[in-house]
C-alpha cells in the first residue's frame, strides 16, 4: 500500500480538498483527514488502472508498477485495503467538532466517485472504447474523483449547497482540463519526462483530445475549460480564491 500511496505524484486531488475547505471557511485540518482519503482512492484507481487486465502499463510516476513488483494478487488486495482504509480514515481521524452528518455526506459522496457513477464506469467505458461515449470516460474515470475532492473539502468546512455546487462544476472543469493536457503530454513527451510510459494511448486506438481534435485544438479547449473553472469561482473571497486560481493555471502549463 506504501508503495503506491507514498510514491511520487502531484496530490491535486487533497489539495483540491483543502483548498476548498478552506475556501468555504473552514480550517485545513479539519479537511486532512477527508484530503488523504482521496489520494488513497487515487492510488487505489492508478493500481487497478495499470494491471494487465486492464490498461497493462509497467510504468507509474517513475517507478514500475505495483504489479511489477508486488505481483497481480498482491497489487489487487492492496488496492481493495486503500478503498477500506479511505473511509475507516474518514471517520476516524476527522475531529470530532465536525458534525457526523457531515462526515457521512463526505463519505458518501467519495464512495459514489468510486463506483459505478464515477470511476469504475469511467473505467469500464475506457475498457470498451469506440463503442461509449467519448466525453463520458473523462468525466467519469478523471474529473469524478476531483470533483469529489472539491465537494468533500467544501462540506467539511461547513459550505452551503449553492457553494458545493459551484465547487463540483469547478472541479468538473479542472478535472476535464487535466485528462486533455494528460493526453496532450502523452504524445509530445517522452516516457522519462512523464514518468509514465508515453504513446501507450495512441498504439492502443484508444480515444483521446488530441486524436479527436488535434493537439492545438486540444490546447485551445484547456484553455477553455480553464475560463470556464474560474467563472465558477466568481463571487468568493478573491484571496480564499487564490489557490484553486493557482491550481488550474498549474494543471494546464504542466509538463509532465
Amino acid at each position: 500500500m506504501r508503495y503506491s500511496l507514498l510514491s511520487n505524484g502531484k496530490r491535486v486531488s487533497p489539495v483540491l480538498c483543502l483548498a476548498a475547505c478552506e475556501l468555504v471557511g473552514g480550517h485545513e485540518s479539519t479537511a486532512m483527514p477527508a484530503a488523504c482519503a482521496v489520494e488513497m482512492i487515487h492510488a487505489w484507481s492508478l493500481i487497478q488502472d495499470d494491471l494487465p487486465c486492464m490498461d497493462d502499463d509497467s510504468l507509474r510516476r517513475g517507478k514500475p508498477t505495483k504489479h511489477k513488483v508486488y505481483g497481480e494478487d498482491v497489487a489487487i488486495l492492496a488496492s481493495d485495503a486503500l478503498i477500506a482504509l479511505s473511509v475507516t480514515h474518514t471517520v476516524d481521524a476527522t475531529s470530532e467538532k465536525v458534525p457526523p452528518s457531515r462526515v457521512l455526506r463526505a463519505v458518501l459522496e467519495m464512495m459514489k466517485a468510486v463506483g459505478t457513477d464515477g470511476l469504475v464506469a469511467g473505467q469500464a467505458a475506457d475498457l470498451a472504447g469506440e463503442r461509449m461515449i467519448f466525453e463520458f470516460i473523462h468525466i467519469h474515470k478523471t474529473a469524478a474523483l476531483l470533483e469529489a475532492a472539491a465537494v468533500m473539502g467544501c462540506i467539511m468546512g461547513g459550505g452551503s449547497d449553492e457553494e458545493i455546487e459551484r465547487l463540483r462544476r469547478y472541479a468538473r472543469c479542472v478535472g476535464l482540463m487535466y485528462q486533455v493536457v494528460d493526453d496532450v503530454l502523452d504524445v509530445t513527451k517522452s516516457s522519462e519526462e512523464l514518468g509514465k510510459t508515453a504513446g501507450k494511448d495512441l498504439i492502443a486506438g484508444k480515444l483521446t483530445y488530441p486524436r479527436v481534435m488535434g493537439v492545438e485544438k486540444s490546447k485551445e479547449y484547456a484553455e477553455k475549460l480553464k475560463g470556464e473553472a474560474r467563472e465558477h469561482l466568481q463571487g468568493f473571497d478573491s484571496d480564499q480564491v487564490a489557490p484553486l486560481l493557482s491550481l488550474a493555471e498549474y494543471i494546464v502549463n504542466r509538463q509532465n
